[in-house]
């Protein structure tokens, strides 16, 4: 009995790694292309909280949006000028997602993937066809971001 008991074990065990990989290659797989998420919140100017409908259990994730970093706000931020432009990032982001909402425009998630921490999903983020990193971008409060180490915004 002690033998079938440590052999389910070490299986266990074994198989855990890939059970793993293999669930973040199915989440991949299984979240179409183009999804419409129901934003509930404007986390900062580059995160908003979303309500999924597509896993059994509803469960609230992070986006990042893909491609930009804005300024980090409050107690985050490095300076007085990174506080003032991460509020206007995160007022900016509010009032489009609030916007769109209102005119009952289309939010669209798409090219999504786990960021590199694995705490939140990083997707571009378009409403009726208008890419948002890029409108924060063209406002002066986002800056291009691939994932390599962020510039600071306290010069």
């Amino acid at each position: 009995m002690s033998k079938i008991v440590i052999f389910f074990s070490v299986l266990m065990f074994l198989s855990a790694p890939s059970y793993s990989q293999s669930s973040k290659e199915n989440f991949q797989n299984q979240v179409p292309k183009i999804y419409n998420w129901k934003v509930i919140r404007v986390v900062d100017g580059d995160t908003l909280e979303i309500a999924n409908d597509f896993l059994p259990q509803e469960l609230k994730l992070f986006i990042r949006i893909k491609g930009i970093d804005t300024p980090e706000k409050e107690a985050r931020a490095q300076c007085k000028k990174e506080r003032i432009l991460g509020q206007k990032a995160t007022e900016l982001t509010s009032k489009i997602i609030a916007t769109a909402q209102k005119n009952k425009q289309a939010i669209t998630f798409s090219e999504i993937k786990w960021d590199k921490y694995g705490g939140r999903i990083v997707a571009k983020v378009m409403i009726n066809k208008s890419d948002l990193g890029q409108e924060l971008i063209k406002k002066g409060l986002a800056r291009v971001y691939n994932g390599e180490k962020k510039k600071s915004w306290c010069y």
